[in-house]
């Protein structure tokens, strides 16, 4: 009878952590792909229908405070805390804040696009970015 605990159990646990690891992150980065044609698709069609563009501003991690960013762009949810800039990059508004964002602006860095947006979130909302921005481009979510 075999062993479990030998060094051919280890290496074959290891070799499955190492496929698990491997197949998540093809999955995570299909999904950013998938993600980035949706974003891609509403700029698109955004600029298509002549969607004005606003200055997009930050809001601080506390939710206090807005600051000013060089960005262009379209919100897509309520809260303004999410956007689309005219490049097709998606941004998540929120930022560290305090006196140099005050008086120089804030510069929220592009992060990959979920494919659910609020997905995990403490509120249990969360919305296909796919119907989030039809909804936006519907004139919903401004």
């Amino acid at each position: 009878m075999a062993s479990d605990d030998g060094p051919d159990w280890r290496e074959r646990q290891r070799r499955a952590v190492s496929a698990h690891a491997a197949a998540d992150e093809r999955r995570r980065a299909a999904e950013q792909a998938e993600a980035a044609e949706l974003v891609a698709r509403f700029v698109a069609e955004a600029v298509r229908r002549g969607l004005p563009t606003t200055r997009l501003t930050a809001r601080s991690y506390d939710g206090r405070s807005r600051y000013r960013t060089a960005l262009r762009g379209w919100y897509v949810d309520r809260v303004r805390s999410r956007a689309v800039d005219t490049d097709g990059r998606f941004h998540l508004l929120t930022v560290p804040g305090g006196l140099r964002a005050r008086l120089f602006g804030a510069d929220p860095q592009p992060s990959p696009p979920p494919l659910v947006v609020g997905a995990g979130g403490r509120d249990g909302e969360s919305i296909p970015l796919e119907v989030l921005l039809a909804r936006r481009l519907d004139g919903g979510g401004s």
